[in-house]
């Protein structure tokens, strides 16, 4: 009997697998951080014998050829992918036996040109396909990865390839994506936690509208990724062949973080939102390590700027360490822990938090600036009349865009808003971070729009 392990990566919305009939396993799409895989076969008791690759992957940095390396599996990337190291190149067609499993090849261009996905088969018949960003929940890969110029190539690609499998697959066939659980790299989201080919085929608008009206409606509906996926194909095509070294970075005393900041370095503060709110060392930024730490600060932060992390505790900042090896920042210059009045002689800075309700009774005694730092996708259908729209992940570009005077900074749910207020109050702005569901705006007499 086969087994399907999820390995499930939240914070950047991808899942990896590994499968196996009892003795070995496979594993496919395995993340940066290849320890957790180990610790899943160790668990099951299996052997890892084959690693796959469903495509060079563009939000995180792959951890196959590390894992394969350190349990001398055979290692499965697409055979025409220009990578700089030695794999099994496989194409369209070709079956792998695992044990008493096997693996078949499909070629599902769209998410990239040479997008692979892998039907997995036992003595029971074929039980599921590894789709990684080709069929996901609900939806399919964005195909605009690749620029501009080949997008609309990709995107009637993903839908042929959508098709395929919907056709060469049984109903009961489980769907196995990378992506699709909050990851940037899937065209739109789900809530779906599972699937299966007669479930996608009845719900999925790949396979429910006709070729033009999705075509037309993926490409409308397309946002911005994180502009760190830029740094993820070169470091695929070169993927690092050892695991990464999880050790914390040297601890770093209060003159050593005042002499960062001073020299313009980033500082980030791990704690959730309401403690950094409430008492920080000054011009530190808040990415909490509890929500989706690493996409947004890759986003943000200079590719290469020199880093140090400050936490609560010790295993704080090592699940921080952990989220940045996956997209490929694997050096700090340090880390503290402990509470922020020991990381400064300063005066500790902090700034309010506050409510929709509290926004729509202070509109009535006074002017303030309503800035929402959602995404101008989320930003179009529904916002408060006369917010100032600019991004999360534009607010440094556009400094000299947002007003003076006295800022209530809202997202969708309190997380981005902090960042953004963080970032804001370090450049002098005074702010009031909104930590509230936007769901509960049209409750307070806040008069929404759209447009």
């Amino acid at each position: 009997m086969v087994a399907i392990v999820p390995i499930d990566t939240p914070s950047l919305g991808d899942r990896s697998y590994l499968a196996h009939d009892g003795e070995v396993a496979l594993v496919v799409d395995p993340q940066r951080d290849v320890d957790r895989v180990l610790a899943v076969a160790e668990r099951e008791g299996v052997r890892i014998t084959h690693v796959f690759e469903t495509h060079v992957h563009n939000d995180y940095v792959t951890g196959g050829r590390a894992l394969a390396n350190e349990t001398g599996a055979t290692y499965h990337v697409n055979a025409d992918d220009e990578v700089s190291f030695e794999r099994v190149g496989v194409r369209d067609g070709d079956v792998v036996t695992v044990g008493s499993m096997s693996v078949t090849v499909l070629a599902t261009p769209g998410h990239t040109f040479t997008h692979l996905s892998y039907a997995l088969a036992g003595d029971e018949g074929t039980i599921g396909v590894f789709s990684g960003g080709s069929l996901t929940l609900g939806s399919t890969g964005r195909p605009d990865l690749l620029g501009e110029e080949n997008t609309d190539a990709l995107v009637h690609h993903q839908y042929d390839s959508v098709q395929r499998l919907a056709s060469e697959l049984p109903d009961e066939a489980q769907v196995l994506p990378t992506h699709g659980f909050g990851s940037f790299c899937s065209a739109t989201q789900s809530d779906a936690d599972s699937s299966t080919i007669g479930t996608e085929k009845r719900t999925n608008p790949a396979l429910t509208k006709s070729e033009d009206e999705w075509v037309e409606e993926i490409l409308a509906g397309l946002s911005e990724w994180p502009v760190y996926y830029a740094h993820m194909g070169p470091a695929n095509a070169d993927a690092p062949q050892d695991a990464p070294d999880l050790t914390l970075p040297a601890t770093v005393d209060k003159d050593a973080i005042r002499a960062s900041l001073e020299a313009g370095e980033w500082v980030v503060d791990l704690r959730n939102r309401e403690a950094y709110a409430k008492g920080h060392v000054g011009r530190t930024v808040n990415f909490g390590v509890d929500g989706q730490f690493a996409t947004y600060l890759g986003w943000i932060m200079p590719w290469g700027a020199s880093l140090t992390l400050l936490g609560d505790s010790p295993e704080q900042v090592a699940e921080a360490l952990r989220e940045l090896v996956r997209i490929g920042i694997e050096r700090l210059r340090g880390q503290a822990t402990g509470a922020p009045q020991e990381w400064t002689d300063e005066a500790l800075q902090s700034f309010e938090r506050a409510t929709f309700a509290d926004l729509a009774q202070v509109r009535h005694h006074r002017e303030v600036t309503v800035l929402d730092v959602r995404r101008a996708d989320e930003f179009g259908p529904s916002h408060i009349d006369g917010a100032v729209n600019v991004p999360l992940h534009d607010v440094l570009e556009r400094l000299d865009e947002i007003p003076s005077g006295e800022l209530w900074v809202h997202c969708a749910g309190g997380y981005r808003a902090s960042i953004a207020a963080s970032l804001l109050a370090a450049a002098g702005h005074h702010v009031v971070a909104v930590d509230d569901s936007f769901a509960n705006a049209a409750e307070t007499g806040l008069s929404l729009v759209a447009g």
